[in-house]
């Protein structure tokens, strides 16, 4: 059987200063890990510039890699047109850093979860007002909501914590199998945060979900991951089981990161 999602020696090189620059950032280099087909719960960490967000642009399909292969269930992660990238994202949902960002201040929440469940509806059904709303309820009931508290309202009447629930909520109407959560608690009070790191834990053996959790935050790496990765300037220098690699870190950036997490909470 083959891995979720697998990764093989992946680069990304951006030029800067146009296509005949020589100037060269290498955001990922050489980096390969894997999801097998159990759900888990996959932590990558570092600081801004290591590289964690381009990787899960490249899982997302949004960003090609230099060189190296992704695959998802065994397939290239190359998306060329409007039905392979549908077809993708029932399988593969984001969740982004900023709430706000991701909904139209001037748009009510209810249409995103409404449009979304429209377009994702099975592809011989053509889904009534009925089913669309059971659609959104049923996946807002899986992160604490129902869709009469939130339904009409916009984004800024809604709570950050209420409105990234509602956009975990969104990426839960196509049923996928792997979550990609890039930051999705640094906008969040930080009384919240836990409450959303255990929403994660939830959706893994509720709904037998993968999740890929990108983080700088080695407090709640710690607490919610099966497997962490840590990466310094666009390469992995440390992974391995959770409790292992951050209770007893190996690498001398791993060592640092825990000590700082340390010396902020005496």
């Amino acid at each position: 059987m083959s891995d979720l999602l697998s990764l093989s020696n992946v680069s990304k090189i951006f030029r800067q200063g146009g296509m005949l620059s020589r100037r060269q950032i290498v955001a990922v280099n050489d980096v390969s890990l894997s999801l097998g087909d159990e759900p888990e719960i996959l932590s990558i960490v570092g600081e801004s510039g290591s590289g964690k967000s381009t990787i899960a642009s490249m899982i997302l399909g949004q960003t090609a890699p230099t060189s190296g292969q992704l695959t998802f269930r065994g397939k290239p992660v190359a998306i060329h047109g409007r039905s392979e990238r549908r077809a993708f994202m029932r399988e593969v949902q984001p969740v982004l850093q900023n709430p706000f960002e991701a909904f139209n201040p001037l748009k009510r929440v209810d249409r995103y979860l409404f449009e979304t469940a429209k377009s994702f509806a099975p592809d011989a059904a053509r889904p009534n007002r009925t089913d669309v709303e059971r659609m959104a309820d049923e996946a807002l009931a899986h992160i604490g909501l129902t869709l009469a508290e939130i339904k009409g309202r916009f984004p800024h009447e809604l709570s950050g914590g209420q409105l990234q629930r509602t956009a975990i909520a969104r990426a839960l109407i196509p049923q996928p199998r792997l979550l990609v959560a890039d930051e999705p608690v640094s906008m969040v009070d930080a009384s919240l945060r836990m409450a959303i790191v255990n929403l994660f834990g939830q959706l893994k053996r509720e709904l037998g979900l993968s999740i890929i959790y990108i983080t700088h935050d080695l407090a709640t790496a710690y607490y919610i991951s099966d497997r962490i990765i840590i990466m310094r300037k666009g390469e992995i220098v440390e992974e391995g089981p959770a409790r292992s690699v951050l209770d007893n870190p190996n690498h001398p950036y791993s060592r640092a990161l825990k000590a700082a997490v340390l010396l902020a909470n005496q």
